[in-house]
């Protein structure tokens, strides 16, 4: 039980520091253009690898 509360711990804190480097004007946290939901991909530039991606989903769909 020693070691759930020292996690829980652990994981608040690093939470606290991640909410406190946001709120001080760092950039906000946010993902990337990949993933299971790339249908929402708000970049403005795709990037080399993303790209890629599309071209060889392409080419297997077409």
């Amino acid at each position: 039980m020693t070691y759930f509360f020292v996690t829980f711990v652990v994981m608040l804190v690093v939470i606290a520091l991640m909410a406190i480097g946001v709120m001080f004007g760092r950039r906000a946290i946010k993902g990337s253009c990949g993933g299971v939901n790339s249908a929402n991909c708000v970049c403005v530039e795709k990037c080399e690898k993303r790209k890629k991606l599309e071209a060889e989903t392409h080419l297997t769909q077409g």
